[in-house]
């Protein structure tokens, strides 16, 4: 990953933006919900991400 992608300052705001192929199929298939939930509470917990 290139440096100027990463958040390095603490004192500003940032935001991603995900783009997913095929949306459909994280929504009806369980499996995929899960990763894609368990994956952001990892976020929020350990990384620190805000969701809002």
């Amino acid at each position: 990953m290139s440096r100027k992608y990463k958040a390095t300052e603490i004192e500003k705001a940032y935001f991603i933006t995900i783009t997913t192929v095929g949306w459909v199929d994280i929504f009806t298939r369980l499996k995929q919900k899960y990763v894609i939930i368990n994956a952001l509470k990892h976020c929020q917990e350990n990384k620190g991400l805000n969701i809002g």
